[in-house]
């Protein structure tokens, strides 16, 4: 008996949030972040737990965290692409930078120049450089003071572009 009530509940839950997520301002809009989360698969177990957190942060509505979390998430994936090559082609254009590790990239490398390293090794193409720029942007002005306050539709926004741009880069080779 507890078992059918339940799972009636379940059910009316379910179709509220169907319902409800037709509109924009409403909470359970939210619901549609099942198809973010199924997006994390191939990830690995660090980038896949700060997009994670990144959607949690979504869900209790901290759209600027939601952004720093899910860029970070995003750097992870970048900077353990270019490890796994080894630093050689990175180091061949910019060989004042000493690499031996992700650590050592994380340290020493300011994100912005990453990004600009990889346009020049032929990772990015110039108009994915802007592109990443462009985000790094977005991921700063929510990370410090500033006037930029995203919303619900930015924030899943940027988290979809986000990981696009790491579907496309996973059949790019360094």
């Amino acid at each position: 008996m507890l078992h059918k009530v339940l799972e009636r509940v379940r059910s009316f839950e379910r179709e509220a949030h169907s319902i409800l997520s037709r509109h924009e301002a409403a909470p359970s809009r939210v619901v549609l972040l099942d198809q973010s989360y199924k997006r994390l698969s191939g990830l690995s177990i660090v980038q896949d737990e700060l997009f994670r957190e990144a959607l949690c942060c979504v869900e209790n509505e901290l759209f600027r965290a939601a952004h720093v979390m899910a860029w970070a998430g995003f750097m992870d994936y970048l900077e353990n692409k270019v490890a796994q090559q080894g630093f050689a082609k990175l180091q061949q254009y910019r060989p004042n930078w000493k690499l031996k590790s992700v650590e050592d990239l994380r340290e020493q490398v300011p994100e912005y120049q990453l990004i600009e390293a990889f346009s020049d090794i032929g990772f990015v193409t110039k108009n994915e450089k802007k592109a990443l720029l462009g985000l790094l942007n977005k991921r700063n002005e929510c990370a410090h003071p500033s006037n930029y306050s995203p919303g619900l539709n930015e924030t899943l926004g940027f988290i979809s572009e986000l990981l696009q741009r790491i579907e496309m880069l996973k059949q790019k080779t360094i």
